[in-house]
């Protein structure tokens, strides 16, 4: 299990959100907004050998931050939020490492395995991240996408982890309902995620210390990946980065 850092932006700012109030007008709860460029980031992940974190592009107008991330820190970050068949390898050639997709193929509230094709065949199934981030509705899981605002029928259980895993080579899943909220992990969604992904898995939402890192390689069986953003001190939290990345390198991840 490994601690996978982000960047989130949002209207040309680096920010953290409370993930369910981010709305069709760009307005959203704001936890943290930043003072630092995109590339402080992304050095400091590059300085403590943290691949595989995220650049979110949270709406329009952060393709030049994001730009300026990847280019920071060439193949150490993915970049997802408005990649398209159209334009992903164009993400690749700036420095991602993968581009990680939810609203192209999650097209009027299912998915589309027309445009899931034309996305592998544009980059190819290791270089792409499907973003399942969902929240529970009637006991069940299912993917949102439109600024996590609208439910698809797709549901996040084991079939559609073995399935979807055949496409893609990554997962990241937010658990919208406690993104940015700083209550915790969802340990039931985690735990899903560690019975039944069988590619790498970054879960994101509500991670606020140590003992959580600690739970959620426990229920997710070693297995899921886990993102703490609001809570870290980079981040305007108390959870101190310094602790986590000891933490981190206690896993066997040295430098």
């Amino acid at each position: 299990m490994k601690f996978r850092p982000c960047i989130d932006l949002k209207g040309g700012k680096i920010v953290q959100i409370v993930g369910g109030t981010l709305t069709s007008s760009e307005e959203a709860e704001e936890n943290f907004v930043s003072s630092e460029s995109s590339s402080f980031y992304a050095k400091l992940y590059e300085r403590d050998s943290l691949k595989g974190g995220h650049v979110i592009m949270l709406g329009p107008g952060n393709e030049a931050l994001a730009t300026e991330a990847l280019a920071a820190f060439p193949e150490g970050l993915q970049v997802g939020g408005g990649v398209t068949a159209s334009n992903a390898q164009s993400w690749l050639e700036k420095g991602a490492s993968h581009v990680i997709v939810t609203s192209f193929v999650f097209h009027d509230g299912r998915l589309d395995e027309k445009r899931l094709d034309e996305l592998v065949e544009a980059v190819g199934r290791e270089r792409l991240v499907l973003d399942l981030s969902c929240r529970e509705q009637n006991g069940d899981y299912y993917v949102v996408t439109d600024r996590w605002q609208k439910f698809t029928d797709l549901k996040v259980n084991e079939e559609t982890l073995t399935a979807l895993s055949k496409r893609c080579a990554e997962f990241l899943v937010h658990g919208v309902d406690v993104e940015g909220k700083r209550l915790g992990v969802d340990a039931n969604l985690v735990a899903l995620l560690g019975a039944h992904a069988t590619v790498p898995v970054t879960y994101a939402g509500g991670a606020r210390s140590i003992a959580d890192l600690e739970l959620a390689k426990k229920i997710g069986n070693d297995r899921v990946d886990l993102t703490i953003g609001s809570a870290l001190d980079i981040f305007g939290g108390d959870l101190p980065y310094a602790d986590v990345l000891r933490w981190h390198r206690s896993q066997s991840h040295p430098v």
